[in-house]
């Protein structure tokens, strides 16, 4: 079995996929500031890459301001790249967002194409798993946009996915040959944004309201309709809005 280091792996996404690969026999092991392995300062890089045969990168930036969140995701990944070709890793999995590679103006999806640009280019094998937003997020996706009691976001349309379904995939993808590109990995149901956040808020008794506004941005810039759904062909994970509702009260 693998040896494979989870950066991130004590976040929501990569905790999950640590418990994943332990439970298929493969040693994963949990690499975030947390555990002394730093990938913005390369404290214990060196030390936790030794032997590894897959690095899977599901880290996010603490800042999703402009210029906070570019530096994050190529600092992280031009010192992860480097600790992996001095260590022979063999394979390196970054968990990406769908839309990277449409036009859209939001800053963070252009920090993650950077991140995406500085793997493909670094000779290491790689496979990229572009996800579309989490269920996990619905909370935090309506604090950034509301004023008082309203809740104001476009009528984009959006596939969300459950987290457990996205450490699937990014688990399978580790153990699988590298892909040197990616894949789409997408919730079974489609909704309008304001959808999406309505029903979630309904379901946990948040009384705000929530109105379709097409003058609304989505972190910080307007998008467009399909500019967050997958593209034909992506991989269709089961778990519904309804049946992830009642098993995942509000953090």
């Amino acid at each position: 079995m693998s040896k494979i280091v989870v950066i991130g792996g004590t976040g929501l996404i990569g905790s999950q996929v640590v418990a994943k690969l332990t439970a298929h026999g493969h040693e994963a092991i949990a690499a975030s500031p947390n555990t002394g392995v730093n990938s913005i300062t390369g404290e214990g890089l060196a030390e936790a890459l030794t032997g590894a045969d897959v690095v899977i990168d599901v880290s996010n930036s603490p800042s999703f301001e402009k210029d906070a969140v570019l530096a994050f995701f190529t600092t992280s990944t031009r010192n992860l790249l480097a600790a992996e070709k001095e260590a022979g890793v063999g394979h390196h999995v970054a968990l990406t967002i769908v839309g990277t590679d449409r036009p859209q103006d939001i800053d963070y999806f252009h920090a993650k194409a950077a991140q995406e640009k500085l793997i493909a280019a670094s000779g290491v094998p790689y496979s990229f798993v572009h996800a579309t937003q989490f269920f996990e997020f619905i909370g935090s996706i309506a604090s950034t946009v509301a004023a008082g009691a309203e809740v104001r976001l476009p009528g984009a349309l959006i596939q969300p996915i459950a987290a457990a379904d996205v450490a699937t995939a990014v688990a399978r993808t580790a153990v699988g040959a590298p892909l040197n590109g990616g894949i789409e990995i997408a919730g079974p149901e489609v909704f309008t944004m304001d959808e999406f956040i309505r029903r979630g808020l309904a379901f946990r008794g948040d009384d705000r309201v929530v109105v379709q506004d097409p003058d609304a941005q989505y972190f910080g810039a307007h998008i467009e309709e399909r500019t967050l759904l997958p593209v034909d062909g992506a991989q269709i994970f089961p778990t519904t809005l309804a049946e992830w509702l009642p098993a995942n009260p509000p953090r």
